[in-house]
């Protein structure tokens, strides 16, 4: 594993992921034909890359890793624009990494959402919610009313929401992908 690429960087994914599903990480190693250790090390080149004092841009650094997006939009958020650069995931073929990039390139956002076309989830019941299955998106717009929380970490975001029922529950995301329910 001497290059850092798409499949590094899935790596880097899945390494915060197993602080709450270490079983599911563990089977998306084996189907990745990779060792914890590749992934223990995938982490460490990426937090180098983060920090070199010679390091690029963010947006610069996933285009290095990633290769050019699938896709590129302008989109409006509130009173502002940015772009969404939107990159394949192998690992999970419904899904896309992306990154909200705002002037001069500064990234506000990086997180995986559903691919475009691709099936959502029907989220319909506390039943429904269970580990990878949807994203924070999807959660939003199924149990509206939501309040977005803070993460407990960096990559990592919590998401207040509503069931049918009228209980409040709060998910926990980590790269936007659902891992638990607290």
């Amino acid at each position: 594993m001497n290059s850092f690429g798409p499949l590094q960087f899935q790596l880097v994914l899945l390494r915060r992921m197993a602080d709450h599903q270490p079983d599911l990480v563990e089977d998306a190693l084996r189907q990745l034909g990779v060792s914890r250790a590749d992934m223990r090390e995938a982490n460490r080149r990426w937090q180098a890359m983060l920090r070199s004092p010679r390091g690029r841009g963010t947006l610069s650094l996933y285009r290095s890793v990633l290769g050019e997006p699938e896709s590129m939009a302008r989109r409006r958020i509130g009173d502002l624009e940015c772009d969404a650069y939107l990159w394949p995931v192998p690992l999970r073929p419904g899904l896309r990494f992306e990154v909200l990039a705002g002037p001069g390139g500064a990234v506000w956002n990086e997180w995986l959402v559903r691919a475009p076309g691709a099936a959502e989830p029907e989220l319909r019941t506390e039943e429904d919610l269970h580990p990878w299955c949807c994203t924070v998106d999807e959660v939003a717009r199924a149990f509206p009313p939501v309040r977005p929380m803070e993460g407990t970490a960096p990559t990592r975001s919590r998401l207040e929401f509503t069931l049918p029922d009228g209980r409040t529950r709060v998910a926990e995301f980590t790269w936007g992908l659902l891992q638990r329910l607290m």
